[in-house]
C-alpha cells in the first residue's frame, strides 16, 4: 500500500498524460484497499474501472472427521469416518458482493478480471447475466487464453449481455493473450451487434504490430505467429464460417463441450497456440507455473515441481486463501517452492518464508478472503494479531545524486519520481540510461593525456583475499543495505534482488567489511554473478 500522496500524484499525471479510464484491482479483493484510487481518480476526471478478481477455490482433500457411533444400551460401540466438503469461498454471489462494494465507493464501471484465463464459458454466462440484472454500471469481461477457455468465454460474455470485452489485436492475441478483436468482430457481425471500433484502423495497427513482434522476439515466449488475416477483404472457407455458427449455436443452448471444440478449431485454423493443459490442469495462471519452474531450476530440483503443485491449495489456504493475481499468484508460488524444497530436506514446511510471505500472512497487504489462524500467523510473522500496514511509516525511494553524470539526481521531475516509486528496480536502471544519454550529449569531447607509468593499472591493484557474496538467483538488484567499508555481521542483510516479481533480502554469510561491491542499484546480474567481497 501506498500513501495517499503517492496516489494523488499518480492519478493527477496519469489523467494529464491522457489516461482518462483506469482499471483499480486489489489482489485480495479488498475493497478497503481501492478507496484513495478510486477517490483520486475521479478528483481529476477519470472514470474508475474497477475490477473484481475472479479465482477458484483450490481443490483439497475433503476434511474427515472420526465419530464413535453408540451401540445398542451403549454395547458395540463402533468409530467411522465422515467426510466433510470444504464450502467454497468464491461463489457468483461472493463476486457480486464485491462489485457492490465498489459501486457503493463511486466505480463508474465494474470488470470481471479473469487474469489466469481459467473461467468457462457456463460460470461467465451466469456471471455476466447476474451482474447485469443487479448493477446498473457497464459490465467489462477481461481473460486470458492460456487454457483453452478464453474464445468461448468472451463469445458468452457477449451473448449474456456484456458491454465491453477485452481483446487482443491480431498478432498479439491469442496463448497467453486475449483473443483476437478480429475473432470477435466476425461474431458480433454474425450476432448482428454493432461494434464501436474503426476496423480499418485496427488493420493498419496490426500491420505495423507484425514488425514491432518480429523486433520483440527475444522476449517473445511463444514464436508461433497466427496466420495472416484480416476480416474486411479475406473469405473464410466455408466449413471455417460454419465454425463460428456452430460456436453461436452451442454458447445459446448453453452447450459448453460443443463452444470449446467449435474454437478450438477456429483457432487451430489460424494457428494460435493450443490450450496450454498443464495450466488448465493446474488451475493456476500460466505466468505462476512459469515461474515456478524458472525457480526450481535455479535450485536444480525440477524433479519436485510437482510436490511444490500439490503444496499450493494447503500453502494458499494458510495464507488466507488470497485470489491467484500478481503479487499474491507469485508470493504463493515462491513460498510452495520454498516449502517444497524444506520437505525434501527434511526441515519443516515454513522453516523460511519470503519478505512478502510474511507480510501477507500479517495483514499488510489487507484482509484475506478467509481470516488466517492466529497460530499460524504467529509462527510466521511473530504476531497473532492481524497487523495491516502502516502507511505513515512508507520511506520513499532513494533519489541519488549522480557524480559520475555531474551531480544530477537520479529522478529530475515529479513524474520520473513518482515511476521510482511504483518500479524501483526498473526506474533506476532506465533513469540512470536516461542521465547518462543526456550526459553524454552535453558533454564537450574531452582528451586525457595521462602518464602511463605513474597510475597503477587495474592490474596491478591486487585486491585483499575475502569471500565473495554471489547472487542467489537471476534478478535485478533494487538497492543495496550496506556500502562500501561497512562492518557487517554473518546474517546482516546486504543488498535487495528482485527476482521473479519478488523482492528477496539477501544477507551475508560472513562477518568482516565490505571491501568492494562490483554492481549498481539497477543493474541486472545472474545466478551465481559476484555481488561484493567481504573481507576479514
Amino acid at each position: 500500500p501506498y500513501p495517499d500522496e503517492i496516489i494523488d500524484g499518480f492519478f493527477k499525471n496519469a489523467v494529464s498524460s491522457g489516461l482518462n479510464i483506469m482499471r483499480i484491482f486489489d489482489a485480495l479483493n479488498d475493497v478497503d484497499n481501492i478507496k484513495s484510487s478510486i477517490k483520486y481518480i475521479k478528483k481529476y476526471g477519470g472514470l474508475a474501472d474497477c475490477a473484481v478478481c475472479y479465482t477458484i477455490d483450490p481443490k483439497y482433500d475433503d476434511e474427515v472427521k472420526i465419530v464413535e457411533k453408540k451401540g445398542f444400551l451403549g454395547l458395540f460401540n463402533k468409530k467411522e469416518e465422515i467426510r466433510i466438503k470444504k464450502e467454497n469461498v468464491f461463489t457468483d454471489r461472493y463476486f457480486l458482493q464485491k462489485a457492490k462494494e465498489m459501486l457503493a465507493l463511486g466505480a463508474d464501471m465494474i470488470t470481471i478480471k479473469d487474469m489466469s484465463g481459467l473461467i468457462p464459458p457456463t460460470r461467465v454466462a451466469n456471471l455476466i447475466s447476474l451482474f447485469k440484472r443487479e448493477l446498473n454500471v457497464p459490465i467489462d469481461f477481461h481473460t486470458h487464453c492460456t487454457p483453452g477457455y478464453g474464445l468461448g468465454s468472451v463469445l458468452s460474455a457477449i451473448v449474456n449481455g456484456a458491454d465491453i470485452v477485452d481483446t487482443n489485436i491480431w498478432y498479439f492475441s491469442g496463448g497467453p493473450a486475449a483473443p483476437a478483436i478480429e475473432l470477435v468482430y466476425i461474431f458480433c457481425q454474425k450476432l448482428g451487434i454493432e461494434l464501436d471500433v474503426n476496423m480499418e484502423a485496427v488493420a493498419k495497427i496490426n500491420a505495423e504490430l507484425f514488425g514491432i513482434r518480429r523486433e520483440l522476439e527475444a522476449f517473445d515466449t511463444v514464436k508461433q505467429f497466427p496466420n495472416p488475416f484480416n476480416p474486411l477483404t479475406d473469405t473464410l472457407p466455408a466449413a471455417i464460417d460454419k465454425l463460428f455458427d456452430e460456436a453461436i449455436a452451442a454458447v445459446q443452448i448453453n452447450n459448453e463441450t460443443a463452444l470449446l471444440e467449435a474454437c478450438h478449431q477456429i483457432e487451430a485454423y489460424f494457428n494460435f497456440p493450443k490450450p496450454d493443459e498443464r495450466v488448465k490442469n493446474a488451475e493456476i495462471p500460466g505466468g505462476m507455473y512459469t515461474n515456478m519452474v524458472a525457480q526450481l531450476k535455479q535450485f536444480n530440483s525440477l524433479d519436485i515441481l510437482e510436490d511444490a503443485m500439490k503444496l499450493i491449495p494447503s500453502v494458499r489456504l494458510d495464507a488466507g486463501l488470497p485470489p491467484l493475481v500478481t503479487p499474491t499468484s507469485q508470493i504463493v508460488g515462491v513460498q510452495a517452492v520454498s516449502s517444497a524444497l524444506n520437505l525434501k530436506n527434511g526441515r519443516d514446511k515454513y522453516a523460511n518464508a519470503s519478505n512478502q510471505f510474511v507480510a501477507l500472512v500479517k495483514g499488510e497487504y489487507g484482509k484475506t478472503p478467509v481470516p488466517v489462524d492466529p497460530e499460524f500467523r504467529l509462527k510466521i510473522a511473530g504476531t497473532r494479531d492481524e497487523t495491516p500496514y502502516d502507511t505513515s511509516t512508507y520511506k520513499r525511494q532513494e533519489n541519488p545524486v549522480l557524480p559520475e553524470f555531474e551531480n544530477v539526481r537520479l529522478a529530475k521531475d515529479e513524474k520520473e519520481e513518482l515511476l521510482l516509486e511504483l518500479f524501483p528496480a526498473v526506474a533506476t536502471q532506465y533513469l540512470r540510461k536516461i542521465r547518462e544519454t543526456e550526459f553524454a550529449s552535453h558533454q564537450s569531447q574531452k582528451t586525457t593525456v595521462t602518464d602511463a607509468g605513474t597510475v597503477p593499472t587495474d592490474a596491478e591493484v591486487k585486491e585483499p583475499e575475502g569471500y565473495i557474496t554471489e547472487s542467489p538467483m537471476p534478478g535485478s538488484v533494487m538497492k543495496f543495505l550496506v556500502k562500501e567499508g561497512d562492518e557487517v555481521q554473518r546474517g546482516k542483510n546486504l543488498f535487495v534482488l528482485e527476482a521473479m516479481k519478488m523482492e528477496n533480502d539477501v544477507i551475508s554469510e560472513y562477518s568482516g567489511k565490505v571491501y568492494k561491491i562490483y554492481v549498481k542499484p539497477g543493474d541486472i546480474v545472474q545466478a551465481g554473478e559476484p555481488i561484493m567481497k567481504i573481507v576479514q
